[in-house]
């Protein structure tokens, strides 16, 4: 246990209040390349203690960056937190109990730990060079490759003492063609251990044969009818009643569901939160509040079963939480998503003819309570006679709740984009 921390949980055992402490320590390094060169790199450290105070029904917060201090600092450090609760007027709901989080594995890869700053700046010249490679005529790339390492732990007056470590590695890849007609493609993945540079080189390739696709694609006419989603374009789609799903959203009335066993979307979805998948970057043993990892259904065939929920909100609602706090040492913690996934169907959707939209954007939006939205197209594709003829810019119009009572079919091949895995599915829509 690092001295500070332990100097303060004494300093806080003494006092007549309920406390929770979080502490992080850790650094990563980051590498910018732009038009096939590495132009940034970055290195940086972070650590610091988040404190929150129970007192009298109130919570009070402060945070203090760095691990390293004297006895003087801390004891100021809990005063100040004290002092805040006294006056604070935000609702205190006690904090969790001491649980036993199972350990889930892959979070963490020495490789990473300790892969030399010099190292990593020499692997990311490479996949600068690799682009310079495979770019082709009238292609110009652009990407990132980033790593970390960061060890995390909550104490609080119940009892709980935590600590875990991870890693985590990101890659992505940008690419333009130019000529005649633009296009654009690009590819993000994140890992938690470190990965071949095979998997750099498949992130150059496939942001490529998108901007070559995106340079063929032209505006498709109006279309109304079946069509299938990629998963990021459907991500795109669930991210909207993913909005109505957080405990507080549900609890000051912004959400249109307020108990589970609600129609939220046809059979065919089920829809899953889980921490607890090995080695995934969602993954983790607790959440930034103690509480233990759990597998979370939050759409069974169609039916809302949970909502997402922390320690704060599961109390106001009368639920029990679902192990969804997240949070850095600098902020309290909010509810978030793990890693979502969305259960495969029995569907064979590789070979679908027909119109099918890859990616879209706009999200943001979108009216989360009514479910109206109106995205733009950043790249779909006609399917016919297996052959492809892209298009773009059109718009994807129209309500998330009833696209999501549409789906006639869930793929059976899921692909995953960083915390979020999902098969194709096969909906009613409409572009315009």
């Amino acid at each position: 246990m690092n001295s500070s921390v332990e100097t303060l949980v004494s300093i806080l055992e003494r006092e007549n209040v309920e406390w929770e402490l979080y502490w992080e320590v850790g650094r990563g390094g980051s590498f910018k390349i732009e038009r096939e060169r590495l132009e940034r790199s970055q290195r940086k450290f972070y650590s610091g203690m988040g404190l929150r105070v129970g007192y009298n029904g109130r919570l009070g917060f402060s945070y203090i960056t760095g691990l390293n201090h004297d006895r003087e600092t801390l004891e100021n450090f809990v005063k100040r937190t004290i002092k805040l609760a006294r006056v604070s007027e935000v609702p205190f709901a006690g904090f969790p109990s001491v649980g036993k989080p199972r350990p889930v594995g892959g979070l963490y890869d020495r490789l990473i730990d300790e892969i030399p700053f010099e190292d990593a700046y020499a692997l990311a010249g490479d996949f600068a060079s690799k682009m310079a490679e495979l770019k082709g005529e009238g292609v110009t790339l652009s990407g990132s490759l980033a790593f970390g390492v960061n060890t995390y732990g909550v104490a609080n007056s119940n009892g709980v003492f935590l600590e875990e470590r991870s890693t985590g590695m990101s890659v992505s890849a940008y690419a333009v063609k130019g000529g005649g007609r633009t296009g654009t493609g690009s590819y993000y993945q994140s890992y938690r251990s470190l990965q071949p540079f095979e998997e750099l080189e498949r992130a150059i390739t496939l942001a490529i044969e998108e901007a070559e696709l995106s340079a063929a694609a032209g505006k498709l006419g109006g279309y109304s009818g079946t069509l299938v989603l990629e998963p990021e374009a459907f991500g795109a789609i669930l991210g909207i009643l993913l909005e109505n799903l957080y405990g507080d959203s549900v609890y000051f009335g912004r959400s249109r569901f307020s108990r589970p066993g609600e129609p939220a979307a046809a059979e065919g979805l089920t829809l899953i939160d889980d921490p607890s998948i090995e080695g995934l970057p969602g993954s983790y043993s607790f959440d930034g509040e103690g509480t233990p990892s759990r597998r979370t259904v939050l759409v069974e065939d169609g039916v809302l079963k949970s909502f997402l929920l922390d320690h704060t909100y599961a109390s106001f609602l009368g639920m029990e939480s679902t192990g969804n706090a997240v949070r850095d040492f600098r902020t309290m913690p909010h509810i978030g998503t793990s890693n979502l996934l969305v259960k495969p169907g029995k569907e064979s959707l590789r070979d679908f003819e027909g119109v099918v939209v890859r990616k879209v954007f706009g999200e943001h939006t979108a009216n989360p309570v009514s479910g109206d939205f109106s995205l733009t197209v950043e790249l779909g594709y006609v399917v016919k006679n297996g052959e492809l003829r892209p298009f773009r810019d059109n718009m994807l119009v129209g309500n998330a709740f009833e696209v999501l009572r549409s789906i006639l079919a869930v793929g059976r091949e899921p692909v995953r984009r960083g915390s979020f895995v999902s098969p194709r599915i096969l909906v009613t829509a409409r572009l315009v």
